[in-house]
């Protein structure tokens, strides 16, 4: 169950945090005890995404994960998948409380994953609420950017940063700014996810997009209704979150007709200069070496393929 849910991803979210532990430690050599530490808050992320995203499979009735088929379609599985969810959450404070206990940021860590816990649990229940029904006028960018602040933002992009800075003696209170410039860049990985979804090969992102089908509140199909004209929007209505390959068919055949690519390669280039601006803007007062870890962040997800 751990090599099925845990392995075969990009485990972004977790070298992420050693990445960053690493940036705030400015070129100091890590200690053997501050590699075991920082390697276990970034699996805790991990254990904490491989949870996620059970359960998360299991509410789209999604049929792959990281190119193989999702763990509650194997046989032998099937609804004990649930518990399965569950124990990979428990896991982590196991792992904190091993590596932790002693430690003065240890009540620290426990706060911080339950309240990104809470968030994403929060977003994931946003969405869902906004997809039953099949009413696209609920769907707008700001109800977009509700959800995936909560839903992918928090734990995405916050808590990687946060635990390395927890690991090297800072008050996260002092590191709003970071913080949200994180939130927005979390946001903007969700629309280029939102974007590979529709776009991307699906042998390159390791799944097949279902946010068509799914009627998902997605980032391409609030710019759609924007941008549609009234026939458009009745094709939109009449096709979209239908589990049918001709409408799904029919909705990138319109999003082409809209230009949603150029509208997307638009979004991310302003985007990614917004956020570079941020991070170098004197008025942030951001420390160098926490300049260099959101720095480090933007690059890695800016252009991305999968």
């Amino acid at each position: 169950m751990l090599n099925h849910n845990l392995l075969g991803g990009k485990l972004n979210r977790g070298l992420s945090a050693i990445d960053s532990y690493s940036l705030l430690k400015e070129g100091k050599q890590l200690t053997s005890e501050e590699i075991i530490q920082i390697s276990s808050l970034g699996w805790c992320i991990e254990w904490l995404q491989g949870y996620f995203l059970v359960h998360d499979d299991i509410m789209d009735g999604s049929s792959k994960r990281r190119g193989q088929p999702c763990w509650f379609r194997l046989s032998e599985v099937g609804m004990i998948a649930v518990n399965d969810g569950i124990l990979l959450r428990n896991h982590i404070a196991v792992i904190l409380k091993q590596h932790f206990r002693g430690k003065p940021y240890y009540v620290d860590l426990l706060e911080l994953f339950n309240e990104v816990e809470y968030q994403t649990a929060s977003g994931q229940m946003i969405d869902l609420i906004t997809t039953k029904g099949r009413d696209l006028s609920k769907y707008s960018l700001p109800v977009h950017r509700r959800i995936v602040q909560y839903k992918t933002a928090y734990y995405s992009f916050y808590l990687p940063v946060a635990c390395a800075l927890l690991m090297a003696g800072e008050n996260l209170d002092n590191h709003a700014n970071g913080k949200d410039i994180l939130i927005k860049m979390g946001i903007y990985f969700q629309v280029q996810d939102d974007y590979l979804d529709c776009f991307a090969d699906p042998r390159v992102l390791g799944k097949n997009g279902t946010d068509i089908k799914d009627f998902k509140c997605s980032w391409l199909v609030v710019k759609a209704l924007e941008l549609c004209n009234e026939e458009q929007r009745k094709l939109l209505d009449e096709n979209y979150g239908q589990d049918d390959g001709a409408c799904v068919a029919k909705i990138k055949a319109l999003y082409k007709d809209l230009k949603l690519e150029d509208v997307y390669q638009e979004y991310e280039n302003n985007t990614y200069e917004e956020l570079k601006n941020s991070i170098e803007d004197q008025e942030t007062k951001l420390s160098k070496a926490m300049q260099a870890v959101l720095k480090s962040f933007l690059a890695k997800i800016y252009k991305r393929k999968k």
